[in-house]
């Protein structure tokens, strides 16, 4: 647990970073094209917008090193940055991991365990609380509660084989595939596995239900923020 804990410490700081602006390159397509696996958002049963968000490695260090680990794509309306407008912002994000055998930190102080779609439901459970966070509370105890549910996140990732999932089928290029499945009073967490990655995705206002994945043949589909 304390390897992958170290992991999970790194993509959450790199997925909750992005919420508040990180530096992104020239062109935003960069890393992403920069992966060695292919991308997944939804499949051409969605209609609405499509945005690109972040891709990354391992850790920020990681990410600035050019080592493509993840990478998120958004469907729908950005996810507010004020609190009272957020139930009304209607989102999926699909969560796309490559798969990795054990390998080194990005800090290089130790190893991290194996990606998994534990890595995926973690990934996508952070993200979606990166998106929900109480705007009543103020700054110091925000950060207290988003500690506080990102360990609940990272518990419910690591046991999805657990009572706190469900499963669902959805299609994967038009293929079915079991996925697991949660809900909470903050929207919907997914994960999975797909040929090649291993997939996660979040969202509200969007069933989980209606979703299909599909390789991207085509990034430019999705647009800078």
């Amino acid at each position: 647990m304390d390897t992958t804990s170290h992991a999970a410490v790194g993509t959450a700081e790199a997925v909750v970073g992005a919420q508040a602006g990180p530096v992104v390159p020239a062109d935003p397509l960069e890393p992403y094209l920069a992966a060695d696996f292919p991308w997944y958002g939804l499949d051409d049963g969605w209609s609405g917008r499509r945005w690109l968000m972040q891709a990354g490695g391992g850790g920020v260090r990681a990410a600035q090193r050019g080592a493509i680990d993840y990478g998120t794509l958004g469907h729908g309306e950005e996810p507010a940055r004020t609190y009272e407008a957020r139930d009304l912002r209607r989102f999926a994000v699909v969560v796309t991991v490559a798969r990795r055998d054990v390998r080194r930190s990005a800090d290089n102080t130790g190893m991290l365990e194996a990606t998994s779609a534990s890595s995926a439901a973690w990934l996508a459970g952070s993200g979606l609380l990166a998106h929900s966070w109480p705007g009543q509370l103020d700054r110091a105890l925000r950060q207290d509660w988003l500690d506080q549910q990102s360990a609940l996140a990272w518990d419910l990732a690591d046991d999805l084989d657990g009572p706190g999932w469900s499963s669902l089928t959805l299609p994967v290029n038009g293929l079915s595939q079991p996925f697991r499945y949660r809900e909470s009073e903050y929207g919907w967490v997914l994960a999975g596995e797909a040929p090649g990655v291993l997939l996660g995705a979040y969202g509200r206002g969007v069933s989980a239900y209606g979703v299909g994945f599909a390789t991207v043949p085509d990034l430019t589909a999705y647009t800078r923020l």
